[in-house]
């Protein structure tokens, strides 16, 4: 093609220029990455060259600057004003007989290929656009389902005036670019029949955290725009790179978005080029792709990474478009540009936030970033309504929308009804690193203007709004300050959402992750419950079962599956470190607690030491639910390929009890040395010590449990008030029973850790242990940095009075 029209095949990334870079980046995808299986359907581009003359003809560019030099953009009305008039002026200059012709000409070819009146996407492309330091991401303007050369013409002249959008404006003063040396294309691309199948979002690494061994996936019904837009909850996946290229093809882990609208193509002949129905029950209740397809995606995301990173010769995470035909079938990339926020972070120091306290729970939703806010609400419901919001509150809506960034620029942080972790809201949040909670449904008829509340999304995946100023703290651990130590420090994980943050953190791997967690939170019904149902009598449990096992082939996958991507989750983003999880560990009136879980359970005067730990696993009252539990870590290690999963057991009184517990495992699939299995037990009862000889000819490993340890020397039940002072585990008593393990495991060639918090809580205990050459020792993640810094001292210098003054307390 010629004059200001290229096709896809003519161009690639190096026409940033002369296209912009969201058409440079197709053309690419196009022309270079087809033959890698990366389907992009046919268009072309009409070049900034068009947009360029426009500006250079008598008069335009002289009302464009009377305009915007020296414009405020916090003045909102003005820059409302100002913007709307130099849309018009380009408007009407990109109206010529010369390039209407050259536009009908290519659609013409267009047709030729796909059909008469084949419909269109119209995408603005600035030159300046998707940079890895600066998306672009919805400034200009983009029209859907547009048909007929006239209609086409139309959209394009409205997209080359969109440069001058209110938030496009603000956008480039923010950012440092000219407003005079930023140029628009436009791409036009045949639509795929999305409104009949389903699109979404990829991301290749975790959004929240910057966490890069990972490919992030969401889908909606229908176009999707409407994930943009924030108007639905998507579908979300993750799919873990190492062991996807190694062969292993398993979602990692997987949320069912609530997906209330589909948005369709408008009726031919209508004004309206789209328009969205109501998403039925039934088809809500199912994922809009099937996991094939979701592994598809990650392949395909995984090359483009790939290309785009040889390209810019640094490893360049990708943001992409997606989307599938409901009449072939085919998945279709339709857009792909660098990530431009958490691949941005800095490296150079670590922060972390953690409340101080909690207050009252206003609502619950999807948690955008890592940080803490708070601030006194405004509640936006339209765009009459921005004027009032002031800097610093916190913006509460229904869903936001690109007209809205001016005043989303001096929000401290933002909360909406809709929308899931890849809507407008959380883009923009991310970008502007400020803490939101999306999805919080009902948030806007809960919160009222002048509320003070706290966000808090520094708790994992789910982000919570506390009502009130809740008192919360910053720290920051400069990388230079960190002194690796020889002695291995872990970190204990409690719940899969916050694996991919902690694994950011320096750390040797998890040295206790606690299945009975992510049973208590991810699943919440006692496995014998799911197994047999006729023994609940409860109507509200077993309609609760019910309900979340929906969709399942059985109860007994609903527990597997969860419990395998809970696990697998936390294997995969320390991978391949290793990742010590412990089978469950609940006490009887915990385990009755669960749905379903009081007819299964007996009532004891002291659960702390009752039917507890390994005597559960081959006990007829629980040997089919422990099966369940095996049959998720075999799903983790063999199915997912995370073999650096080591499996611990609990509270193990008898060598005895630990022979039944290995061959029970066993039986199950889970064979101590097969693929590399490492079966480790705690070491927690003061038989594991006296014993530790012949435990050690059962287990490969020990990890101290300084808690049961202490408790069961020292007679004190930690649970109890009255006499909880004298649980210390500087005891002289305790301090010589670690001596004796950690002798005992090196005596026998063993592993040997501790993933009691008494490391952290007593800098001299980890100084004490580290004398003996403990192996690991495992703190909860706010406790790491610390740790490193008192273990490296005491490798580096230990007093030896230091180790006879503990002896002797």
């Amino acid at each position: 093609m010629s004059g200001y029209i290229r096709s896809f095949l003519e161009i690639g990334l190096g026409d940033v220029g002369l296209v912009g870079g969201k058409t440079a980046s197709l053309g690419e995808l196009y022309s270079a990455l087809a033959s890698q299986g990366v389907a992009v359907p046919d268009g072309f581009a009409v070049t900034a060259d068009a947009y360029r003359e426009a500006l250079s003809r008598d008069g335009v560019a002289d009302k464009l600057h009377r305009l915007l030099d020296g414009i405020d953009k916090s003045k909102i009305r003005q820059l409302a004003g100002k913007a709307a008039k130099a849309r018009e002026v380009i408007y009407k200059a990109m109206d010529t007989p010369l390039l209407r012709e050259q536009i009908v000409e290519a659609y013409r070819h267009l047709e030729r290929e796909a059909g008469i009146g084949v419909a269109v996407a119209v995408r603005s492309s600035a030159t300046a656009e998707d940079l890895p330091t600066a998306s672009f991401a919805g400034q200009h303007e983009s029209f859907l389902n547009v048909r007929g050369p006239k209609d086409l013409f139309e959209a394009c002249r409205r997209c080359f005036a969109s440069i001058f959008t209110d938030r496009a404006i603000s956008y480039r003063i923010d950012n440092g670019f000219d407003h005079f040396k930023v140029a628009l294309s436009v791409a036009v691309m045949k639509m795929i029949r999305s409104d009949l199948a389903a699109s979404g979002v990829v991301f290749t690494l975790d959004t929240e955290t910057g966490f890069r061994d990972v490919v992030f996936v969401t889908g909606c019904y229908g176009l999707g725009e409407t994930i943009v837009q924030g108007q639905v909850d998507p579908d979300e996946f993750y799919v873990h790179k190492p062991t996807l290229s190694q062969g292993f093809r398993r979602v990692l882990r997987r949320r069912l978005g609530a997906k209330q609208i589909r948005m369709i193509y408008g009726k031919l002949g209508s004004s309206h080029a789209t328009s969205t129905r109501n998403v039925p029950d039934a088809e809500r209740q199912k994922f809009c792709i099937s996991d094939p397809e979701v592994l598809s995606l990650a392949e395909i995301a995984v090359r483009i990474e790939a290309h785009y990173s040889k390209h810019a010769g640094v490893s360049m995470p990708m943001d992409i478009e997606w989307a599938k035909d409901g009449v072939d079938g085919k998945l279709y990339i339709i857009q792909a540009r660098p990530e431009t926020v958490a691949s941005q972070r800095s490296s150079d120091f670590y922060e972390t936030y953690n409340l101080k306290g909690h207050g009252p729970v206003i609502v619950n939703g999807r948690a955008v970033g890592e940080k803490i806010a708070s601030g006194r609400t405004r509640r936006i419901s339209t765009a009459r309504d921005l004027a009032a919001f002031r800097p610093g509150e916190i913006l509460v809506a229904p869903a936001t929308s690109p007209d809205w960034e001016p005043v989303m620029k001096i929000a401290a942080g933002i909360i909406t009804d809709k929308g899931g972790r890849t809507c407008h809201a959380a883009i923009v949040a991310r970008e502007l690193g400020i803490p939101a909670v999306v999805g919080a449904t009902h948030a806007t008829e809960k919160i009222k203007s002048g509320t003070d509340v706290t966000i808090c999304c520094a708790e994992g995946d789910i982000g919570s709004v506390y009502q009130g100023a809740v008192a919360f703290d910053v720290t920051r651990t400069p990388v230079s300050e960190l002194r690796q130590p020889r002695t291995a420090i872990m970190v204990n994980v409690g719940t899969p959402e916050m694996a991919f943050r902690t694994a950011m953190q320096p750390q040797a791997g998890v040295g206790l992750a606690r299945m009975e967690f992510i049973i208590s939170e991810h699943i919440g019904v006692h496995p014998m419950a799911l197994l047999k149902p006729e023994k609940v009598t409860s109507t509200k449990a077993r309609t609760a079962i019910a309900r979340l096992t929906k969709g399942f082939k059985s109860p007994a996958d609903f527990f597997i599956q969860r419990l395998a991507e809970g696990v697998g989750t936390i294997a995969a983003a320390f991978y391949p470190k290793p990742v010590i999880v412990r089978l469950s560990d609940f006490k009887t009136n915990e385990y009755a607690s669960l749905i379903g879980g009081e007819g299964f359970e007996p009532r004891e005067e002291n659960p702390m030491l009752g039917f507890r730990g390994a005597s559960r696993y081959s006990h007829p009252a629980y040997t089919e639910g422990f099966a369940l539990e095996c049959a998720a870590l075999r799903l983790v290690r063999k199915e997912m390929g995370l073999s650096n999963l080591r499996v611990m057991v609990p509270f193990c009184r008898t060598v005895e009890e630990g022979r039944r517990v290995i061959a029970t495992m066993a039986a199950n699939g889970l064979r101590r040395g097969e693929d590399g299995l490492e079966i480790y037990v705690m070491c927690e009862i003061p038989n594991n010590v006296i014993q530790i000889d012949a435990f050690s000819r059962l287990f490969d490993g020990f990890s101290i449990g300084s808690n049961d340890l202490t408790q069961l020397t020292l007679g004190v039940d930690r649970d109890s008030d009255i006499v909880a002072f004298d649980f210390d585990e500087r005891d002289p008593g305790i301090l010589e029973l670690f001596r004796q393990a950690v002798v005992g495991a090196k005596r026998n060639g063993r592993h040997i850790g501790i993933c009691g918090e008494a490391p952290a809580n007593y800098p001299e205990i980890a100084r004490y242990l580290t004398g003996l050459g403990i192996d690991s020792i495992s703190v909860n993640p706010s406790s790491v940095f610390r740790t490193m810094a008192v273990v490296s001292d005491a490798e580096t210098n230990q007093p030896e009075s230091e180790t006879r003054g503990l002896l002797s307390l």
